[in-house]
């Protein structure tokens, strides 16, 4: 069958939109850089312009999609300065959560790539963005007195597990219906009473 003529423009950014819609569709497995010229109607040797295997399209898939987690959350802060540290966590976990659940696939993807002894120092940078700014959030937190004090990282990873968790629950179905509606409204109270400078006061041990 003859290629259709390309119009699209931009390429990569194409076969990253068609690569993302197959990775939600099919698992990362299924990917296929033929497969994804044939759809977007490009020869079949295309794609290698630009992504030379399978591996650097998802390489590139999980760069873009830590570059929007990264910009979900900074666009949850706007018009927060001056917030106290409850109402700019509450906005970053809920972008966060909601990133992860209405992508849960390519967060799948973004965490295995990151991981892969191949990701690039781009990606390795990138990837740390979305966690480096939580940690800011955090440390100002700390130094506001709202937040209790201990090694920052030690701090946070409540914090990740439960919204990390709270996302996967979500992502599977695990909910029971009755707490699906308020369950991360209750996740998020639960951080802030864990967060508290007198939390140690109240039985939880403190970070050193």
């Amino acid at each position: 069958m003859t290629s259709r003529p390309y119009h699209h423009g931009d390429l990569p950014t194409a076969l990253l939109t068609r690569a993302e819609q197959a990775l939600r569709e099919r698992g990362p497995e299924a990917l296929s850089l033929r497969e994804l010229a044939r759809d977007i109607g490009v020869s079949p040797a295309a794609p290698s312009r630009h992504f030379k295997t399978k591996q650097a399209l998802l390489d590139a898939l999980a760069l873009t999609g830590f570059e929007r987690l990264a910009e979900a959350i900074t666009a949850s802060q706007q018009n927060l300065d001056g917030a106290s540290f409850g109402d700019r966590l509450d906005a970053a976990a809920r972008a966060y959560v909601g990133f992860a659940v209405d992508n849960a696939a390519l967060l799948d993807l973004m965490f295995s790539v990151k991981h892969s002894p191949q990701a690039s120092q781009e990606l390795g940078a990138t990837a740390h963005r979305w966690s480096e700014q939580l940690l800011g959030l955090i440390g100002d937190g700390q130094r506001s007195g709202e937040v209790r004090e201990g090694q920052l990282e030690r701090v946070a990873l409540p914090i990740f597990a439960a919204l990390h968790g709270y996302a996967g629950l979500a992502v599977s179905g695990m909910l029971p219906p009755e707490v699906s509606e308020h369950g991360l409204d209750d996740v998020i109270a639960s951080i802030l009473r864990e967060c508290r400078p007198d939390a140690e006061q109240a039985g939880l041990p403190s970070p050193r």
